[in-house]
């Protein structure tokens, strides 16, 4: 099928495209490859679909309204799937507006094109910073998240409402994936692993905050390439189940939408993670052990149950493996 991809030059997003590309679908891309970090990695991603003949890239910025309607207009996606955004939750701190402008605005250009457009399936992502003060562990889908605790996963719950709103109007078939901590190979330069592994092989000390104690849902990116393209094949009808007095955050009786999680459901602690990655590297890390930052929730855990039940997949590759494949493109890639 045609699929328009948003953020193919990102690190998810190129991915997914080519996990798509090599079943044989059509991949529309577009990305404004911006200067978050290095733009170099991110033509490089890119640079891998030169010789694929069903790629066709855009370069565009979601919040430019013209161009994501040429964009629809020209190529009739029959499905979309949104992986662009402005990410990383700390960097709100400097530049708020960008996180409206693409996070927020970008997506209801995306909303726009679906509707106008009649694409069958709508499949976009989100975060499991939305559970942001919440506290019950595994994060479930079915619970409330109406706290979230940086202006990143404010603008993705946003989504996942705005998502629902038109699903529910206009009739646009939607799933939000919840996405938990993702590493890999391409990775992005302002994650952990990517930081940990520079610093490492420089003999410089790494930053360990909340002293290594906090645990993650370490998520591995070909794990959610595989949920997104098994989530865009299932597209989600209305679900009677509606109770106007305490409705179903994960699902909806008055609209096409559902909600996911995708994470690695065995948590690990940052002190484990980092360990993992000396085995790989062969030293030891210098840990400057500094308290929790603010926004950070102290962990995580995902509950994939709704994954598995909707499209029979969930997360499995080990950090052990994980951290394994990333030193190794990492020294590749570098030449280090």
């Amino acid at each position: 099928m045609k699929v328009l991809v948003t953020g193919t030059a990102g690190f998810i997003g190129s991915h997914v495209a080519t996990r798509l590309l090599d079943r044989g679908d059509e991949v529309i891309g577009v990305d404004n490859l911006n200067d978050y970090y290095d733009v170099t990695l991110k033509k490089a991603r890119l640079a891998r679909f030169a010789e694929r003949p069903n790629y066709t890239h855009i370069h565009a910025d979601l919040a430019d309204r013209p161009a994501i309607e040429r964009a629809f207009a020209t190529h009739k996606p029959q499905r979309v799937i949104n992986l662009a955004a402005q990410a990383g939750v700390r960097y709100a701190a400097e530049n708020p507006h960008v996180y409206v402008s693409s996070n927020v605005t970008g997506f209801l250009h995306i909303l726009e094109g679906c509707r106008h457009h009649g694409v069958e399936h709508l499949v976009f992502a989100s975060t499991s910073s939305v559970y942001g003060a919440n506290t019950l562990m595994p994060f479930s889908e079915h619970r409330s998240t109406e706290h979230p605790l940086t202006l990143y996963a404010a603008s993705k719950k946003a989504n996942e409402q705005m998502a629902h709103s038109y699903a529910h109007l206009y009739g646009i078939p939607s799933t939000g994936l919840r996405f938990f901590t993702v590493y890999g190979p391409w990775g992005r330069p302002d994650m952990a692993l990517f930081l940990f592994t520079k610093a490492m092989l420089a003999g410089e000390p790494i930053k360990v905050f909340n002293h290594g104690r906090h645990k993650r849902s370490f998520t591995y990116v070909d794990d959610i390439a595989e949920g997104v393209v098994r989530t865009l094949d299932v597209v989600p009808k209305k679900v009677a189940n509606w109770n106007g007095n305490a409705p179903d955050p994960a699902t909806s009786g008055v609209a096409p939408y559902s909600l996911y999680n995708i994470g690695n459901e065995q948590p690990v602690e940052l002190l484990r993670y980092i360990e993992v990655l000396e085995e790989c590297l062969g030293r030891k890390a210098q840990m400057q052990m500094l308290p929790l930052q603010a926004g950070d929730v102290p962990d995580t855990e995902a509950d994939v149950s709704g994954l598995v039940n909707a499209v029979g997949y969930r997360p499995q590759v080990s950090v052990e493996t994980g951290v394994a494949n990333f030193v190794r493109w990492y020294r590749e890639y570098y030449h280090v």
